[in-house]
């Protein structure tokens, strides 16, 4: 008679490295664990001598809102960073070893975000406080502050299957999906296009390619959940109607000050490209969640479909960038 073994934290009987056919490495979790293995790489090999250059040959406008681009991203990841972690332990209540595996490395890669962007500042001689470009923006306080922190930690005292899915909406969805990824989809076509801040451009690619194997991460423990319990699609609806405004707010707030003392958009950015971009990605992330309702919730774990949609947007996000760099 097999025994019965209980991999969850304080109640652990057994291991799960150790059972029968140990680990799956098959499994959506596993799978992008992997796959982050292979893309190793550190934000000191980034070379940013060029962006100082850059960076000083800059109008005041452009300055601003490059140091305002990169101070939200830089305190968003730091944010994340420490936020992440109550999702790590909803996964051991479950016992899910390899989701708890794939957010340890996770957690690294937004630390290492972080780092990243602040030895670019420190490369083009922006050492003074930053918080100002951050603070003014309470669209931006309410999201990282409050929502955030509170849908995470949350999971502390109750890792249920609907926590799960706020956490995961709130954070995988809104602040990584509508946010940082629009955000860095239109900083780096900004640097190609006008040829400029090489060492950036280098790692908005880099933490893109991480926040997409992320991404996908949220959408399949959406959809495992879904798939679970129908009422979980609620769920996901609910909070996204909750937290999009606020999102598309603060995309749209970036640009307030220019729009209201009649001075162009520095870097000729298009508020309606990123409301649009932003909008397209989470609908069709949305429909992906969607389409797991009443779907085998064991064929969920080992279906590849959501990296597969983040590969396909990533290549139409290089197609985009490759048009920029010949003006079209």
């Amino acid at each position: 008679m097999a025994i019965e073994r209980v991999i969850e934290h304080t109640k652990r009987t057994g291991w799960g490295s150790l059972s029968h056919h140990g680990l799956r490495m098959e499994s959506f979790p596993m799978r992008l664990f992997r796959k982050g293995n292979n893309k190793f790489w550190n934000p000191e090999d980034i070379d940013f001598s060029q962006d100082k250059v850059d960076f000083e040959a800059m109008s005041d406008d452009e300055k601003h809102l490059t140091r305002v681009l990169a101070s939200q991203f830089m305190a968003g990841e730091e944010s994340v960073t420490q936020d992440l972690q109550p999702f790590a332990h909803a996964m051991a209540a479950e016992g899910r070893l390899s989701d708890e595996a794939y957010l340890t490395q996770f957690i690294f890669e937004e630390a290492k975000h972080m780092q990243g962007f602040r030895l670019w500042f420190d490369a083009v001689g922006e050492t003074a406080d930053l918080h100002s470009y951050v603070e003014y923006s309470e669209a931006y306080e309410t999201i990282f502050k409050n929502e955030l922190s509170q849908s995470l930690f949350a999971l502390l005292d109750d890792p249920s299957p609907a926590n799960q899915v706020r956490a995961s909406v709130t954070y995988n969805h809104v602040v990584e999906g509508t946010l940082a990824l629009t955000g860095y989809y239109v900083w780096a076509k900004i640097c190609a296009s006008r040829g400029i801040l090489p060492g950036m451009q280098r790692l908005v690619k880099l933490i893109g390619d991480d926040e997409r194997r992320h991404m996908a991460w949220g959408t399949f423990t959406c959809r495992r959940h879904v798939a679970a319990d129908d009422k979980n699609w609620e769920v996901v609806d609910e909070r996204m109607q909750e937290l999009l405004p606020l999102a598309l707010q603060q995309i749209v707030g970036l640009f307030d000050e220019f729009e209201l003392n009649n001075r162009d958009v520095p870097f000729g950015i298009s508020i309606d490209e990123m409301s649009d971009y932003a909008l397209d990605k989470v609908n069709r992330r949305l429909e992906s969640i969607e389409s797991a309702r009443g779907q085998n919730v064991y064929v969920i774990d080992e279906d590849y479909s959501p990296m597969e949609m983040e590969d396909r947007f990533g290549a139409e996000d290089e197609k985009n960038i490759a048009l920029a760099l010949t003006g079209a």
